[in-house]
């Protein structure tokens, strides 16, 4: 049985991460606590509203309701990148060569590793950020659709339409698909080669998590009794194809799902606290948890593949080590 170090913290855990292989928990109010030879804390934002997981400079970038933009390292150095005034940052994304975004009300921005910044401005406002894997490029949800920016180079955008209220964003790993989930209970997606679409409806709730798996073949989600695991196999991606349902359970929903860094296994957080990991191939599954308080809210595996740091939102937070 897979063991868990619990660590009781008070307040929506936004994001549950390994910095360094140390796990860190940052809370809606802004701190940042950490299990690093015992519990220590810095404090990034005041009242934090996005955070991303910058894997290739292992930090943890956060923005929140004091306008400004904070990247927190292993250590605990916290260190600001960016300040919008007095506007709260809704959303951060990191991208390659050191760069990162954050948007304000309609605008979004992105600040170079050489800390110059460039705005990019919409109709309405922006609701989610997130990098191409493939070249400088980004992507904005927003309403009616996404936007794909070229901040290092001139040029127009491509505009990605489609009607109703688009939340977040996501690039496949191959930089092929944009995925984005809705205020519906449904995931759009676009493919970029010839613009085609995606529809990914049916679910009974929002989708508030997505996960890719290694290599881009298969996409979590959550936002039903089960984590929905569509296939992107296929150079149409999950056209016409029925998706996977692995850990359904019948009375409780699917709050955050994390694919493992190289198998294609998932580990799938419920709304009662429950934490299990599903096989792609034979949908077989093993408890990692039992149900505590708060739904799952972030979850990430560590490089080594043995252990799990996840998050509540009623701050019931912890580390699971599946090799014990």
């Amino acid at each position: 049985m897979p063991t868990v170090a619990p660590l009781d913290l008070e307040g929506h855990c936004v994001a549950a991460v390994f910095l360094n292989d140390v796990p860190h928990f940052a809370l809606a109010d802004g701190a940042v606590h950490r299990l690093d030879n015992g519990h220590k804390t810095v404090q990034a934002n005041d009242g934090l509203l996005a955070a991303f997981h910058d894997a290739a400079n292992d930090r943890l970038i956060t923005g929140g309701e004091d306008g400004k933009v904070f990247a927190v390292k292993a250590g605990g150095e916290a260190s600001e990148l960016a300040s919008a005034g007095k506007k709260w940052i809704t959303s951060v994304a990191a991208g390659p060569q050191g760069a990162i975004a954050y948007a304000s009300g309609k605008t979004a921005f992105v600040r170079f590793a050489d800390g110059k910044t460039k705005e990019f401005t919409h109709p309405r406002s922006v609701e989610g950020l997130a990098f191409s894997p493939k070249g400088m490029r980004f992507g904005v949800a927003r309403y009616n659709g996404a936007t794909l920016h070229f901040p290092a180079a001139e040029g127009k955008p491509v505009e990605l339409e489609w009607a109703g209220a688009h939340t977040g964003i996501s690039f496949s790993p191959d930089g092929a698909f944009v995925i984005t989930t809705m205020q519906e209970n449904a995931l759009h997606g676009w493919k970029l080669a010839d613009g085609k679409h995606m529809r990914m409806s049916g679910y009974p709730g929002k989708v508030k998590s997505l996960s890719w798996s290694v290599r881009g073949k298969w996409l979590a989600s959550s936002g039903a009794p089960a984590a929905i695991v569509w296939p992107f196999a296929s150079k149409d991606g999950p056209m016409g194809k029925a998706p996977l349902e692995l850990g359904t359970r019948g009375n409780t929903m699917v709050t955050c799902v994390a694919c493992h860094p190289s198998q294609d296994v998932t580990a799938i957080g419920y709304e009662d606290g429950m934490v299990i990991a599903a096989r792609f191939a034979d949908a077989k599954e093993v408890l990692l948890r039992r149900p505590g308080k708060g739904a799952i809210t972030s979850m990430m595996w560590d490089k080594e593949e043995r252990r799990i740091v996840f998050g509540s939102a009623a701050g019931d937070c912890g580390v699971i080590d599946i090799t014990a």
